[in-house]
């Protein structure tokens, strides 16, 4: 795998990744940005979001669940000291679909937690991420 980050002006970067997809990073006014991209750091969450929300789709539907809609809501805290690194990670999964068994869906969870998900199996050797779910019956 491979990336490239440039350097744009002021704290504005432009990510690059070996698959060819574009993404604008910046920081906020107090430190020198224009507020016109995503933190690096929210880049990092949203990669553990999308890793696990992959996996539990991919998981479900190799299973032939009627899964219809997976939403991952990410929460973290970060420590109060440089550098601002993650303390804790919550992923509330919202899964929506026809006839979802609440152990079939715990189960997907559980898998990309504890075997699938390389992003958060990775910071979970640092920092503390928690999960859980609702069902929503469609």
């Amino acid at each position: 795998m491979e990336a490239k980050v440039r350097w744009v002006e002021g704290r504005m970067f432009v990510g690059e990744s070996g698959s060819g997809h574009a993404v604008v990073m910046d920081g906020p006014t107090d430190h020198g940005g224009r507020n016109l991209g995503i933190r690096p750091m929210e880049m990092l969450l949203l990669g553990v979001g999308g890793c696990s929300s992959f996996d539990v789709i991919d998981i479900l539907q190799k299973g032939r669940h009627d899964v219809r809609d997976c939403v991952a809501e990410l929460t973290a805290e970060r420590v109060d000291a440089i550098p601002s690194v993650f303390k804790s990670i919550h992923l509330h999964f919202v899964v929506s679909g026809h006839n979802l068994k609440h152990d079939v869906v715990e189960r997907a969870i559980k898998l990309s937690a504890e075997k699938y998900c390389s992003a958060s199996i990775m910071l979970g050797k640092v920092v503390e991420i928690t999960h859980d779910f609702k069902i929503i019956e469609v």
